[in-house]
C-alpha cells in the first residue's frame, strides 16, 4: 500500500490523452476529460493498494468519462483529423501513409460500441495487461480477450477498403512493421487475410519526440 505521488502524473499524461481521445473521438473532449481526472485525482491523497499507477488511471479516467458521458452526448462528435492526428515534427514519419492509417484508426475506434472502445484502450492504448484491463473495467478477463478481438476485427473490416487505383491495399502501422499483437492472431475479413494486428503503440503521443 502506497500513496500515489503527484509528480508522477506527468509520466502518463500523454497515454492517457491519447486514451482519451480513443473514448472520446474528440480532441477538445479528451483534454478535457484528462484535465477532469487529474483534478479529481489531486483533489486528495490517493492510497494504491498494490495498484500500478496507470492501471489505477484508468480507472479515474473511465470513471470520469462515464460521469461526463451525457453531457458529452449532447456535443457533436469530431473525428481526428490528419493535422490532429500528425503533430508537426521537424521529424516526420517514415512513411506518410502511416499517418493516413493512423487517422483512419483513431477514427474507427470513435466509433467502436463503448464496451469495445473501452477494452481497445485499455489494452492497446494504456498497455494494461488482459487482466489488469479487466479489473479496471470491472469484468471478467475472459471478457476482455472477447471484446478486444471484437473490437479488433471491426476495426481490420472497416479498414478493410478497396484500394483506389494504382494503390496498394492499406496495412495497420504495426502490420507494416511487421508487429504481432498479444495473441498473435490473423483474420480473414472482407474476402481479404489481413493480420489481426494491435493498435497500441501507433497513435502518437501530444508532443513528438
Amino acid at each position: 500500500m502506497r500513496i500515489l505521488d503527484p509528480n508522477s502524473l506527468s509520466q502518463h499524461i500523454d497515454r492517457l490523452y491519447r486514451a482519451a481521445w480513443a473514448l472520446c473521438g474528440s480532441r477538445e473532449d479528451a483534454e478535457d476529460l484528462v484535465q477532469e481526472t487529474f483534478t479529481r485525482v489531486l483533489s486528495r491523497p490517493r492510497v494504491l493498494h498494490g495498484d500500478d499507477e496507470l492501471y489505477y488511471l484508468m480507472r479515474v479516467l473511465r470513471n470520469t468519462f462515464l460521469t461526463g458521458r451525457r453531457t458529452a452526448a449532447r456535443r457533436p462528435l469530431t473525428v481526428a483529423t490528419l493535422e490532429d492526428v500528425v503533430t508537426p515534427d521537424a521529424k516526420p514519419m517514415a512513411r506518410p501513409d502511416q499517418a493516413i492509417e493512423v487517422q483512419e484508426i483513431y477514427a474507427t475506434i470513435a466509433l467502436l460500441p463503448a464496451d469495445f472502445r473501452e477494452a481497445l484502450v485499455a489494452v492497446d492504448v494504456l498497455g494494461l495487461s488482459y487482466r489488469e484491463a479487466a479489473r479496471a473495467l470491472g469484468v471478467r478477463e475472459a471478457t476482455i480477450t472477447t471484446r478486444l478481438f471484437r473490437a479488433r476485427k471491426q476495426i481490420a473490416e472497416r479498414l478493410a477498403v478497396e484500394p483506389a487505383p494504382g494503390r496498394a491495399p492499406t496495412e495497420l502501422p504495426e502490420q507494416a512493421a511487421g508487429g504481432h499483437d498479444r495473441e498473435g492472431a490473423w483474420t480473414s475479413t472482407a474476402g481479404t487475410h489481413r493480420e489481426q494486428s494491435s493498435t497500441r503503440g501507433v497513435l502518437p503521443s501530444r508532443e513528438s519526440p
